[in-house]
């Protein structure tokens, strides 16, 4: 469709028409990185990093420059490796010792200097990875939220370990004590918050912290690089800047690295850990990928039901592990299930991120747009169809929502993660046949479910309960509140997040125990009492 092909291209702006606080804004040089509580000025190569935003001129649509970052060697990230070893020492350096209180109050100093930061990590979220200013304002206040969310999960788990216990004869005090050094890589989809939901969580447990940027959202933390340096002990807190491929895995394979803390797919995830040497040392905590199916009962509510699988597939393009990426429709009412969703998908507004109610924005992995191309193509040489008028066309880095119909089990879209503005509809006659994808399905994250049947809606439950997560009734897939159990069965996910399960997976019980004598009453008393030790100890955080 050429009309629609231009009237794409059209959407990308030129520079005298962006908005006024855009226009003479200078990119992000970034030639430093964070180690041993420093600001290092690097003095090798930087990566460039442009807008999926591209800018009309005379010669076209060009990517904008919008800043660059290091692109540190080996030898530079396995330094700062040896520095977060060095900081925690065993477990006895100043961080893992020292009290939660004093760990809360620093995190405290993060978080108020973060709040400073809003406004230009929120424009870094929008030029780099194409999110909306809606959905950028609410992931960085999302952040904050968890942050603090996170502060006073810690502080009932500490009120908790905060007495002892006398069984069977002996005295004892069950606390968490921290594991080591923690990689944490999160995705370029939510780069702020999933990071923080690893980070946070590690370092209040008294862990020292490795931090990889993703590939895309890079930048966003460099507003935040001071704040690291000045909250935390020197060496608490280091930034690995690089080519994943090339300065992870040197990391890993040190076998220094105690957690790793990975949003991503499974591959990459799986690769990671082949590398490290210590299997049984090493813990994981694991985000990956998902499939998340939609089942829409005949007596579904189709108001209710098109509304939740439009937000559901298509906000922030689809780019979420949580979208929906699958639907099955039952035959009876598909017809005019498309309808609807082809005429509330016209309704979407589409343009830059900065721009008032926009859902519809430039994807930021360049090569994203040929790949759905490629799942849309497939589907049509099967026999799907594009539902929605001008489902598919692409101009650059932006991607027009394809709704495709009838999806079968032939086509490559019926089983990838497409992770984009691509929405295959499957239809169905018998429940059995949703329960059986589910059940072969490599991914086991979450499922969403619309109906009123209630004998219906508990037989899907009952079959899914146990290849699923999470299972929503009459609403999308998602990972709010943030004090339910985040977690996925089979290739999704290994280890539960969540503000207090976050706290438990980046710690582990220790005992301090002692038999009931008087020498050992006398003992524990004068610790307590003297405040001779960080762990053993009966105060109150209130």
């Amino acid at each position: 469709m050429p009309d629609l092909h231009q009237k794409i291209e059209s959407l990308f702006p030129q520079e005298q028409h962006l908005p006024e606080q855009y226009r003479n804004w200078q990119p992000v040089r970034q030639d430093y990185y964070l180690i041993e509580g420093e600001l290092r000025r690097w003095q090798g190569p930087l990566q460039e990093v442009r807008s999926p935003i591209r800018i009309r001129d005379a010669e076209g649509n060009q990517l904008k420059l919008i800043g660059e970052a290091p692109l540190l060697t080996e030898a530079a990230v396995l330094e700062t490796l040896d520095v977060a070893v060095r900081a925690y020492s065993n477990g006895r350096g100043v961080w893992p010792t020292m009290s939660v209180g004093e760990r809360i109050q620093s995190v405290q100093r993060f978080t108020a200097a973060m709040l400073l930061k809003r406004e230009e990590i929120v424009t870094l979220l929008q030029w780099e990875i194409g999110k909306s200013l809606q959905e950028a304002e609410r992931e960085f206040d999302r952040t904050v939220l968890y942050i603090r969310d996170t502060l006073e999960a810690l502080k009932e788990l500490d009120r908790v370990s905060s007495r002892f216990v006398i069984q069977q004869g002996i005295i004892g005090q069950i606390r968490r004590a921290p594991l080591g050094v923690v990689l944490c890589m999160g995705p370029y989809n939510f780069p702020l918050y999933e990071t923080f939901t690893t980070m946070i969580p590690a370092l209040v447990m008294g862990n020292t912290i490795l931090l990889k940027p993703p590939r895309f959202g890079v930048l966003i933390f460099q507003p935040l690089l001071a704040a690291l340096r000045d909250s935390f002990p020197a060496g608490v807190v280091n930034t690995v800047y690089g080519e994943g491929e090339a300065v992870v895995p040197p990391l890993m394979a040190s076998g220094l690295v105690d957690v790793l803390g990975f949003i991503g797919t499974h591959k990459v995830a799986d690769s990671l850990r082949a590398v490290h040497p210590r299997p049984h040392r090493l813990r994981c905590v694991l985000g990956l990928d998902a499939k998340n199916p939609a089942v829409i009962l005949p007596d579904a509510d189709l108001d209710l039901a098109v509304a939740e699988c439009i937000q559901g597939s298509l906000t922030y393009n689809g780019q979420r592990c949580t979208a929906l990426k699958i639907l099955f429709v039952h035959r009876s009412i598909v017809d005019e299930f498309l309808q609807r969703m082809s005429t509330g998908i016209s309704a979407l507004k589409c343009g830059m991120p900065w721009e008032p109610g926009v859902t519809i924005t430039p994807l930021p992995e360049p090569e994203k747009p040929a790949y759905l191309e490629g799942l849309v193509t497939d589907a049509l040489a099967l026999g799907a169809q594009i539902v929605n008028p001008g489902g598919g066309a692409s101009s650059g880095s932006f991607f027009y929502p394809a709704l495709l119909y009838p999806v079968t089990p032939q086509m490559r879209v019926y089983n990838e993660e497409q992770f984009g503005p691509v929405i295959p509809v499957v239809p169905f006659d018998d429940i059995r046949e949703t329960i059986d994808y589910v059940v072969a399905s490599n991914y086991g994250q979450q499922a969403s479910i619309f109906g009123q049947n209630s004998d219906l809606l508990a037989q899907l439950v009952d079959a899914l309960v146990n290849q699923v997560c999470r299972i929503n009734i009459n609403s999308q897939c998602q990972r709010s509140p943030d004090s339910f159990p985040f977690n996925g069965r089979k290739n999704s996910a290994d280890g539960t997040q969540s503000v207090a399960d976050a706290l438990r997976i980046f710690s582990i019980r220790i005992v301090v125990a002692a038999r009931e004598t008087e020498a050992n009453r006398e003992i524990i008393t004068s610790i307590v009492r003297e405040r001779k030790s960080h762990f053993l100890s009966t105060d109150y955080m209130l």
